[in-house]
């Protein structure tokens, strides 16, 4: 069983890991965007691949608004993940080791 246990140990460092990532390329997406970045940047279009799926369902979700609030909403929703999803994963790791 220590096999499995040291498995989704793993799965929830790799998630955790994913999570961080993901958080500070929605941050710079959002500091970028405050200074009209060329869409044609590599760097930019990075940034817009990776953060869009997370990004897009949120703004979907809710009313136009002046300010795009969905990176706030994001971070949340990740800050949640990394709480409960990570933390449950390593306490279901540590009691089957």
């Amino acid at each position: 069983m220590f096999v499995l246990g040291n498995f989704i140990d793993g799965l929830a460092y790799v998630i955790n890991i994913v999570l961080n990532v993901m958080m500070v390329l929605i941050f710079v997406r959002a500091i970028i965007s405050w200074f009209n970045p060329d869409p044609f940047n590599p760097i930019y279009q990075f940034l817009q691949r990776t953060t869009e799926p997370v990004l897009e369902p949120i703004r979907r979700l809710l009313p136009a608004m002046p300010i795009d609030i969905s990176p706030i909403i994001a971070f949340f929703v990740i800050r949640f993940l990394q709480i409960f999803l990570v933390s449950s994963l390593y306490g279901l790791a540590y009691r089957l080791q």
